[in-house]
């Protein structure tokens, strides 16, 4: 079983700062990519960054010198540091681990994509 948990939402003036963190335990290993990802109300879930194990990174246009993402492979923990916060940016975050499948380490892994339950950012202007 996996579990993917993130922590670190909240309500924060526009401007301010915010660091969510997640954390994914269970059948998963490091090699896999890991993103975060939002959902404003009555949008549409759209990609807001993605690391590869190997530390690429890409990020939504609308985050970018803005937002930070990074992890931690010995935990399989993924960080997602968000500066200078727009009310626009207000949405629900969820944390993502995937897998497209293929082999690890001379062993084959099926394909996996887990998400976690989501965690609320809110900015007033």
């Amino acid at each position: 079983q996996v579990q993917v948990v993130e922590s670190g939402g909240g309500l924060v003036q526009a401007g301010g700062s915010l660091r969510l963190s997640c954390v994914a335990s269970g059948s998963i290993f490091s090699a896999n990519a890991m993103g975060w990802y939002r959902q404003a109300s009555g949008k549409q879930r759209e990609l807001v960054a993605r690391i590869t194990s190997g530390g690429g990174t890409n990020y939504a246009d609308s985050v970018k010198g803005r937002f930070t993402i990074s992890r931690d492979n010995a935990k399989n923990m993924v960080y997602l540091q968000m500066n200078s916060l727009k009310p626009e940016d207000t949405a629900v975050y969820f944390c993502n681990a995937a897998w497209p499948g293929g082999y690890y380490r001379g062993t084959y892994y099926p394909q996996y994509n887990y998400w976690g339950q989501g965690t609320q950012v809110t900015v007033s202007s």
